[in-house]
């Protein structure tokens, strides 16, 4: 024992070295490369930029919407949840911290683990302390919009808190739920319409209420809220799930790989959220910057450029792109255990089974079915797929009879699904598309989360100049006869 005390005080690099290789064996098989970088540095090396100081620094704030209700939607709480905890673990302060949610998950009859929310198929609860800022019917768009602002004066309940930032502060905005071209979805209604929540932004940085902004969007057609509309002089830079013309994916959905625990009837996550969130709990935030987090998002969430599988979508850009050369700790802190964490249950290079965010209702729908016991719930619950699948049916029969009916029978489709050149926006005229809408829901019934999907083709109707009178007509004619009672706007309210 002396002999080798003796040869490490005659020989200091050996044992240097002995230490580095114990530290990478410890983490060679946690994590990729740049998490080995992170356990070891040089001396001079440092973990905070020096070029900025805690003065410039700021506060950080953030926005976590989850703009959906029901037990089928699970997963766009559970990413809320998760996201706020993550947060929590940087060092962001509750009171700068706003959550929307409905909060109508942790404690659902169907929950299998009361009071308790997962993000992950092994994930430890992620409801426990987070904050109830706007939750049920206070979660809606005018409400975010106020809090934003740092409008407290414009909002309708909820705990009052809103973004009273400053001109050095950062921001950081994540949304997530369903969506359609050009809006996001909200549980209480009217929908979020881009070019309203634009004009938001717009305010928001002619206040001087902050110094930057990172917003991260899931929801389908995400990438049409900001398609030639979002300015890049805002110093906002955007991520999206998908692009303007696609679906984003539900995951961690029962019978799919990988799954969750098998008493689970929901997905627990969507593809685009858990690939940041569980980027950001494996790396180093203040080695990470911005633009190597969206590049691995991207990665993971198009499942690794396999499209040809079905699942995946392309994560993409918007606004102030400067911004990505940031380090990712600006905006949602730094965890001082981050540097040792393992890494996930999952490798972040396996493929992932995922659901079109549209269908993951459906899927809900039918778990629940299978595992009900013969009897009345069963039949009832039989009768809610029935019912729910025909709405649908009629959504879209509904939309190809009225552009028939516009644009005749052989140019009716092209007329209504027609997507413009990148770089343009949705629609020229967004009043237009939300009048549209209210005519189509007064005549047809409501959209619900899967009907967002035609908000393009009442888009191309505006576009294309067709008279509001001519619509109307075109609505009674394609809905005259079918039942809406159920889904008319009455009882459920406008999406615009």
């Amino acid at each position: 024992m002396a002999d080798r005390q003796s040869l490490f005080v005659k020989n200091p690099t050996l044992l240097l070295l002995l230490l580095l290789l114990s530290a990478a064996a410890v983490t060679s098989g946690a994590t990729r490369l740049n998490s080995l970088e992170s356990v070891i540095r040089m001396p001079t090396e440092k973990d905070e930029p020096e070029a900025v100081d805690d003065q410039e620094l700021g506060t950080r704030w953030a926005v976590l919407v989850a703009g959906s209700s029901g037990f089928d939607n699970y997963r766009h709480q559970a990413d809320v949840c998760h996201a706020y905890q993550l947060l929590r673990k940087g060092g962001l302060r509750e009171e700068n911290i706003v959550v929307f949610m409905y909060d109508d998950i942790a404690n659902n009859e169907l929950n299998p683990r009361p009071g308790v929310i997962i993000n992950h198929p092994q994930g430890d609860d992620v409801y426990s302390g987070v904050p109830k800022d706007y939750t049920g019917e206070h979660v809606t768009t005018r409400n975010l919009y106020a809090v934003l602002l740092g409008d407290k004066g414009a909002l309708s309940g909820g705990s009052g808190k809103v973004v009273d930032s400053k001109p050095n502060d950062r921001i950081f905005l994540y949304y997530t739920d369903h969506g359609g071209p050009g809006v996001l979805g909200m549980p209480n209604l009217p929908y979020l319409y881009a070019m309203d929540f634009i004009d938001v932004l717009k305010k928001k940085h002619a206040s001087g209420g902050y110094k930057e902004m990172v917003i991260y969007v899931e929801a389908c057609e995400s990438g049409s809220i900001f398609e030639g509309i979002m300015p890049k002089d805002l110093n906002i830079y955007v991520t999206t799930a998908s692009n303007a013309q696609e679906n984003s994916w539900g995951t961690y959905c029962p019978g799919m790989e990988p799954s969750p625990p098998p008493e689970f009837i929901t997905c627990l996550g969507d593809l685009y959220s858990i690939a940041w969130m569980e980027d950001s709990e494996t790396h180093n935030l203040k080695r990470e910057t911005v633009n190597q987090q969206y590049e691995a998002v991207k990665d993971r969430t198009s499942n690794f450029n396999t499209f040809n599988m079905g699942f995946g979508s392309h994560v993409m850009e918007y606004g102030t792109t400067d911004i990505k050369a940031e380090k990712l700790y600006l905006y949602q802190g730094f965890d001082p255990a981050s540097v040792n964490l393992p890494p996930n249950y999952l490798s972040t290079s396996t493929h992932m089974e995922a659901v079109n965010q549209r269908y993951a209702e459906l899927l809900f729908l039918w778990h629940m079915y299978k595992n009900l016991e013969d009897g009345s719930e069963k039949m009832e619950t039989l009768k809610l797929i029935t019912e729910t699948v025909r709405h649908r049916i009629h959504l879209d029969s509904s939309i190809d009879l009225i552009g028939k009916l516009l644009y005749g029978g052989t140019k009716g489709s092209a007329g209504l699904n027609h997507v413009r050149a990148p770089g343009l926006p949705l629609v020229d005229d967004w009043e237009c598309l939300k009048h549209t809408v209210r005519v189509f829901e007064t005549q047809c019934g409501s959209l619900t989360q899967y009907g967002m999907k035609h908000m393009r083709a009442f888009a191309n109707i505006c576009n294309s100049g067709v008279s509001q009178a001519l619509v109307e007509e075109a609505c009674m004619a394609a809905c005259t006869g079918h039942e809406t009672r159920q889904w008319h706007p009455s009882n459920r309210g406008y999406s615009a």
